[in-house]
């Protein structure tokens, strides 16, 4: 199985998160998709959030991130 890192810079994070505690914006990212069935992990990686999911589920992944902000 293949798999696809999506990168999100900190300061692209809409206002809706909180920028000063990325590990829970990644928890809250990773929690999203899985409850869209895509089974990504997400993690704060210091200058940027890294989402890790299977290319499979990419395209489910592109269509879910901006309905929570992110683009």
């Amino acid at each position: 199985m293949s798999t696809t890192t999506i990168r999100i810079d900190h300061a692209a994070l809409p206002d809706q998160f909180d920028r000063s505690r990325p590990d829970d914006v990644a928890e809250a990212i990773e929690a999203a998709l899985r409850e869209d069935g895509i089974a990504a992990e997400a993690s704060d990686v210091i200058s940027h959030l890294m989402i890790e999911l299977p290319t499979a589920q990419l395209a489910a992944a592109s269509a879910a991130l901006p309905g929570m902000g992110l683009t």
